[in-house]
């Protein structure tokens, strides 16, 4: 990550101009990013393209379907990723807020069965506030296969649905 975070105030604006580091790759609607924490390894979110756009119902219908495309290729993604590095990995859960940041966003969260038995089936927003900014678990270069991964995934699920299936396997 770089030494200053001035991205993270603008997310969308730097990743349109390629200037964003969690980045993973361009969709059709939007930007796959790896999110800040780290604590369940895969967490992704996809950025909608236009910051602008605040809420899903924002979007014309159209451009709606691709966004909602973009967020199932993400997820299978992460899913791929994650099964392939941990075989603790259990399912992706898939979540659009947008409570606290003002710009259409979804979150693709990896679960896995050696999380706590009292959160693993709560949803994420449960784990406590410390793990959130944990200095361990912050996205950095020890992340680096997981995103290499993700974007393998990614690439291989727009290549179409031969190349997915050699990836899976």
């Amino acid at each position: 990550m770089p030494e200053t975070d001035n991205w993270r105030a603008d997310r969308i604006g730097t990743a349109l101009r390629g200037e964003n580091p969690t980045v993973v790759r361009r969709l059709k609607r939007g930007f796959a990013v790896m999110g800040d924490p780290q604590f369940l390894p895969g967490y992704c979110v996809l950025l909608a393209d236009d910051p602008q756009i605040t809420r899903l119902s924002d979007m014309p219908r159209a451009e709606r379907l691709e966004y909602l495309a973009d967020l199932d290729c993400l997820a299978e993604a992460v899913e791929i990723a994650c099964r392939r590095l941990d075989p603790a990995f259990r399912r992706v859960n898939i979540e659009i807020l947008g409570n606290r940041d003002a710009f259409l966003h979804a979150h693709v969260w990896p679960r896995y069965d050696w999380e706590p038995p009292e959160l693993v089936g709560r949803p994420v927003w449960h784990y406590p506030q410390e793990r959130w900014s944990d200095a361990g678990s912050t996205l950095g270069p020890q992340h680096d296969r997981l995103r290499e991964e993700i974007a393998r995934a990614l690439d291989s699920l727009a290549a179409g649905p031969q190349a997915a299936t050699a990836l899976a396997t």
